[in-house]
């Protein structure tokens, strides 16, 4: 006799289901942001509640605001339990991102993760929509890669430059499902859907994600993780928001390695018509 453990293997499934990011295993498919958080405690305790394995700070904007929390961050956090994810946020250029990419290699090293290339890759020259540098994010990308870095680049929901940034050798590829911050949600479901569908590394998607649903929704898209920080930043009470990210992508994930059904356009009886009593019978 077979049991439902032996039959649908559920348990070994979730708990082996890790995200993979250049031969790196992580547990958690949330990645968590450190900025616009009303102080230092709340997102200590935001990414406490979040479990998350990766967590993304903005070196450029650390490195211009001395007062900042990024070194009570690198020296409050648990570095073993952690991974950083330096970014190139607030970069214009490829030339300037690439800089500070190497700074970020560098603060890596000063909490012990010496092997640690990865880097978020941001070029947005539009200080308006915050919409990222195409070209500008293809150029700087192909230099990190011959670098050695792992390159994780943030772009529009754009199918054919996914192609082209994970033809060079880009980690992941992460469009946004609207501009950064706006809580707008997936915007842009069709072009993600067409990234996730040919894409052969994980998709991460990044930036407007306004709630716990809309993560929900976007694995269960299909995509490999969730990066947000302003939809729990932001919040009344951000470790509880983050909370509630965690299990959401949880459950998302969970939903789309279950299969999920496909929509009619009418209604579907979920009782069979054989077997119906009539006045007939």
């Amino acid at each position: 006799m077979v049991s439902l453990n032996d039959k649908y293997v559920i348990s070994s499934q979730i708990n082996n289901d890790n995200l993979i990011i250049n031969n790196y295993s992580f547990k958690s498919r949330l990645l968590v942001g450190t900025g616009k958080y009303r102080n230092i405690e709340e997102a200590i305790q935001s990414i406490i509640y979040s479990n998350c394995n990766i967590i993304t700070i903005a070196i450029r904007r650390a490195q211009n605001n001395q007062v900042s929390g990024l070194n009570i961050l690198l020296k409050r956090l648990n570095w073993k339990n952690l991974w950083l994810l330096p970014n190139t946020a607030g970069c214009k250029t490829a030339d300037e991102a690439i800089r500070i990419a190497n700074l970020g290699r560098e603060i890596a090293k000063t909490i012990g993760q010496e092997n640690n290339n990865f880097v978020k890759l941001e070029v947005i020259p539009d200080s308006k929509y915050l919409l990222p540098d195409p070209i500008g994010t293809l150029k700087a990308a192909e230099v990190l890669v011959n670098k050695g870095f792992t390159v994780l680049p943030y772009i529009n929901a754009d199918p054919i430059l996914a192609k082209q940034l994970e033809s060079i050798g880009c980690a992941t590829i992460m469009p946004l499902g609207s501009p950064i911050g706006s809580g707008q949600g997936l915007r842009n479901i069709s072009n993600i859907q067409i990234i996730i569908e040919n894409a052969k590394i994980p998709v991460i998607i990044d930036a407007g994600i306004g709630s716990p649903s809309e993560a929900a929704k976007a694995m269960e898209l299909g995509a490999a993780a969730i990066l947000t920080n302003t939809a729990i930043a932001k919040a009344k009470n951000p470790p509880q928001m983050a909370l509630a990210m965690n299990l959401a992508i949880k459950s998302g994930r969970i939903a789309y390695l279950s299969g999920l059904i496909g929509s009619t356009k009418y209604g579907v009886n979920s009782s069979p018509y054989e077997g119906i009593f009539t006045n007939n019978n």
